[in-house]
Order: structure tokens, then sequence, then C-alpha cells
């Protein structure tokens, strides 16, 4: 590993993660419980093996906590300074917030709910090797119709910042990551809500700024939804997704320090069950996330869910494509499915809730 100390990192983690909820309405989104560890750490783990030392937060909601999980960063092998929006201001904005911060000649900026494989070092090269203002992570997605796309010439070089349409000229979108130069990150307006997407990106390339594209077609996971975290977690455990921060072996599952998983029962798909958690006999768990603490009865089946911090899920439930928020108690025989949400705290009789008769 190259030590990169002219190099700083600016993670941006104030959104409020409304799209997660109920689990965002106890945690905030980066810090979700995600393989085993908060979210943040994997990242963290990534731009520590890329030789950056030197990371600033730019928190917003539940800025507090941001401190209280990750500390200094010494723990990390960072050094991790901590910037607080009073009032959302955009990524533009968030990033602009955090200039007084930095300390090298180069910044890579990224967004805080990103699961990506992208090079890092490769590109940190390309940005210096083409003395490039930005530099922008594009990924390369099958159906880019839900993205604003982001065309390039043959030399790499950024042509246009366009919104979504339903016939996209390139499979190129913005993955989130962006290399600044220093100069230029400090021209972003202070004190002010400033899109980097619609307002930065685009001013700068009418000004005639070296902007160019890092194209790939690494792993990429955008994860705002509940499916996406779910899926970006089970990736994690799997070996699917890079990480550095992974709390044991790479496998079809991941069993936490005091979780017990009773005889005959299934944890498959990469799912993550917590410290403390318990599953009974006879239940499934494929491709979900269960919180520390969440007891899961018998012969229960969980699939591509999530199972808050010591929420409690009566035997022979079924719960698909569902979030069940902390401190939860789903009665024994309920059925959750279709994209159901629990809120914290909530309790729902036995066999409340179901979408199929009674045998």
């Amino acid at each position: 590993m190259t030590v990169r100390p002219d190099v700083d990192g600016v993670v941006l983690v104030g959104g409020r993660g409304t799209r997660l909820w109920p689990l965002t309405l106890t945690a905030a989104k980066p810090l979700l419980p995600t393989a085993g560890v908060p979210f943040l750490e994997h990242l963290l783990s990534r731009i520590r093996a890329a030789g950056i030392q030197h990371v600033v937060l730019g928190t917003s909601y539940k800025a507090e906590t941001f401190r209280e999980h990750i500390g200094d960063g010494s723990a990390f092998g960072l050094e991790i300074e901590y910037v607080v929006e009073d009032t959302p201001l955009g990524t533009g904005g968030a990033i602009a917030n955090v200039s007084d911060r930095l300390r090298g000649r180069t910044a890579v900026v990224f967004n805080g709910d990103i699961l990506s494989a992208v090079d890092l070092p490769g590109l940190l090269a390309a940005h210096e090797e083409r003395s490039a203002d930005v530099t922008l992570h594009l990924v390369k997605v099958a159906d880019p119709r839900a993205f604003g796309c982001v065309p390039t010439d043959r030399n790499g070089r950024v042509q246009a910042f366009l919104e979504k349409s339903e016939n996209p000229p390139t499979s190129q979108i913005n993955a989130g990551c962006y290399v600044f130069r220093r100069s230029v990150l400090e021209s972003i307006p202070a004190g002010r809500v400033v899109s980097v997407e619609r307002e930065t990106f685009p001013g700068l390339l009418d000004a005639g700024t070296a902007i160019f594209g890092y194209v790939d077609s690494s792993y990429w996971l955008d994860l705002g939804t509940p499916a996406a975290y779910v899926r970006g977690s089970a990736d994690l455990v799997c070996g699917i997704a890079p990480t550095w921060a992974l709390p044991g072996p790479v496998g079809d599952a991941l069993v936490l320090i005091g979780a017990w998983v009773a005889e005959g029962a299934v944890v498959t798909g990469g799912s993550t069950v917590g410290r403390n958690a318990r599953v009974g006999a006879g239940a499934v768990i494929d491709t979900s996330i269960l919180f520390d603490g969440a007891v899961v009865g018998e012969d229960t089946r969980v699939i591509r869910s999530v199972i808050g911090s010591g929420t409690r899920i009566g035997a022979g439930a079924l719960i698909c494509d569902a979030v069940i928020g902390d401190g939860a108690n789903v009665g024994a025989g309920c059925e959750l499915r279709h994209g159901a949400r629990v809120w914290p705290g909530m309790r729902l009789p036995p066999g409340a809730v179901r979408f199929s008769p009674d045998a």
C-alpha cells in the first residue's frame, strides 16, 4: 500500500435515509448493520487500503452518533474529523462545508451510501495522469434510464451531464465518487444549498474545467432502498462486494459472536445473524439481516428481509421482502410480504396479518 498524505477523503453521510424507514428512524443510514458492522466501516476499510489517511465526515442527521461509533478513526488506521451541517446543504453544499478541513492538493469525495468495487488507486492515478481538475467515477449499467448519464469522448473527457431519459445516449452513470483538485473544490459556493450534479458539474463544464470520467463495470450498488440494502449486505458476506471489514470469513452466512442457531435451522444466501440473536429450530433465514438481539421462532421463514434489533418474530411466521423495526413483536403465524414495514416497538398479535388463507 502506498500512503497518500497528499490526498484527503471526504465522506458525505448527512442524509436522512427516508427510503429505508423504519430502520433509519433509530440509526443513521451509514451506521446500519451491514454484513456485521456499520456500513461506513466497509467504506473506511477501502479508503484506508488505498493509502488515504485523513478523512472528513460531512454529517447532519443524527450527527452525534457518528463520533460515538467511529471515534477519531484510530481503530481503523485513520484520522477522522467531523463537520456538521446545521441545515441540509445538498451534495455540493456539503462538499463546500468541509473544504476548510482539507490538507492535501487532492480530495476524493464519497457518497456514504454507495457500495462499490472501484479501483481507488487506479482512479487517483488516472486523475493525476490527465492533470484533471475533476475526475468522476462512472459505472456502466445495463439499464441507464433510471439515472442521469454522463457521456465522454474517446479521451475520457466529460461532454455533458444529462437528466434521466427513455433513450439515454450512453450507459455511463455518475457513481457517486469524485476526485477534485482542491482549488476547484474550494470554488463551490459555501453556506447555501448546492447540487453537485445539477449546478456544480455543469457549471464547471461550461467554464472549460478539465473534467474526466473514470469508466468501469465494477460492482456498484446504491444502498438506498431496503431491497438494495439487503442485497449489498449479502454480497459483502459472500465476497461478491469488496471489504476489509468483514468480521468473519467470507461464506454463505455470517453468524456473529453470541448468536445461537438451533439445530435444523438454515441460514443461507449471505444472511447475517447479529450478536446474541436467536434462530429457532426449523427456521429458514435466506438473504436477510438479523440485527443484534433479534429472535426468530421455530419454523419461521425470513426471506430478503431485515429484522431489527431486539425484535421478536413468532413461530411459523413468514417475513418476505419486509422490514421490521427495532423492538417490534410479530406474532406467530403472521405473514408480512411485498414491501411491508413494521415501525419500531409495534406489536402484531398472532395471525394478525396474512396474505394466504389458513389451512
